[in-house]
């Protein structure tokens, strides 16, 4: 591969990028480009990844426990966690950056464990974007392209096709330093979707966005994966970027998988403390079971006696046992008047304030809950007075980890 500073073609020869040019302000290709047809790669197809039991040691550290996990044709999958989970080690493995001390990687019905990474037909858009500053955006988007000896009416076809796709065509002349952040992701994106890879492999692309920006990028992003049918794999420790456009999630922690399921599978039904508490915001309260019919359970806690769901039905809690009540901020009702069932008073200490929606430090024997309420109603409530509060029991999550 050259190096940063090394030329792409010969400066005598036509340029793939020459073969294109500007028609009312549109990106076009020149009449040159008919006359240059060439054939074209069919390798633009979706497939599946399969990780089996990958097992990746740094020394004495472990960095991926024996992950295992099957990512579908199409989807768009996230892996979410904390810094040092093991979410980026396990992108670089499927990459093919470093090669696992145990485990497969199966891309389709393909081993490619120890296959090298320039053989793997997969897109990659790091966190830095790495695009070359002496390069025009055609130039980088090219760039792959030219690496693989296409034909250079494959390449001006493939160039347009991915700049159209990312909507930068009007830009294809610019360098990179005059572009904005979000610019400059599209343009780390065209380049990786210009190769047409099998799979497209995305690490923080967002993270060096403002907040508004990262907004309509995760829109752009997904919009894209769509279009171009892409099985693509996403690492992010943004919980909300992961809820807002995943198919589905594996949440990390330590190196192995806590859970796989949909947005709203993590969110609502976490299978232990750490999803709960990483994957959105929740109270924890500890009790002890006293009774239970089904998955509905009688606990007592310092709140009261409360009713609530097991989570995991391959390991239902007993009478007796200890276990946690996890309460999400926005179930949590402030009401006037008491109901029969999950219903405790208690007292507001502290509030603070959005506009449609206000957060209140509420305080019950020692225990404190965060509670959410849109289109706030008790914001001038006294600390001193008792107010009442209410959950359903399907909002109480139970769980013994």
């Amino acid at each position: 591969m050259p190096l940063p500073g090394a030329t792409l073609c010969d400066s005598d020869a036509t340029r793939p990028w020459d073969l294109l040019h500007f028609r009312n302000g549109r990106l076009v290709k020149s009449p040159l480009d008919s006359r240059q047809k060439g054939k074209q790669e069919n390798d633009h197809r979706m497939v599946v990844i399969a990780i089996d039991r990958v097992t990746k040691r740094f020394g004495s550290v472990v960095a991926l426990g024996g992950v295992s996990l099957q990512i579908e044709s199409g989807e768009l999958f996230f892996l979410l966690g904390p810094s040092g989970c093991g979410k980026t080690t396990l992108l670089r493995v499927i990459a093919g950056f470093c090669v696992p001390n145990s485990g497969r990687l199966l891309v389709g019905d393909r081993d490619v464990t120890r296959l090298p990474a320039h053989r793997r037909q997969a897109g990659m858009v790091f966190q830095s974007y790495a695009l070359w500053p002496h390069m025009t955006v055609a130039e980088n988007v090219a760039f792959g392209l030219q690496q693989k000896k296409l034909p250079k009416s494959v390449v001006a076809e493939r160039l347009e096709e991915a700049l159209v796709g990312v909507r930068m065509e009007q830009y294809a002349k610019r360098k990179p330093n005059e572009l904005s952040g979000g610019q400059q992701q599209r343009v780390a994106l065209a380049r990786a979707l210009a190769i047409r890879p099998r799979c497209l492999l995305l690490d923080e692309p967002l993270s060096n966005l403002d907040a508004q920006l990262r907004n309509e990028m995760r829109l752009e992003i997904r919009r894209i994966c769509r279009e171009h049918r892409l099985t693509t794999i996403y690492v992010t420790h943004d919980q909300k970027e992961a809820l807002s456009i995943a198919d589905r999630i594996a949440v990390f922690s330590r190196g192995r998988v806590e859970q796989i399921g949909s947005p709203l599978e993590i969110y609502k039904t976490p299978k232990n403390r750490f999803v709960a508490h990483f994957v959105g915001e929740t109270n924890f309260v500890e009790g002890r079971v006293l009774s239970m019919e089904e998955k509905v359970l009688s606990v007592e806690t310092a709140l009261g006696i409360l009713l609530g769901v097991a989570v995991d039905e391959t390991a239902l809690p007993e009478v007796g046992d200890h276990v946690y009540l996890s309460l999400r901020p926005e179930v949590i009702r402030l009401r006037s008047e008491a109901i029969d069932r999950n219903c405790f008073e208690g007292h507001i200490m502290a509030m603070t304030y959005f506009g449609e929606v206000a957060h209140y430090d509420f305080v019950r024997n020692g225990v404190r809950l965060k509670i959410s309420e849109l289109n706030p109603r008790h914001l001038g409530h006294n600390s001193e007075e008792t107010i009442l509060a209410n959950v359903r029991p399907e909002d109480i999550l139970i769980l013994k980890t």
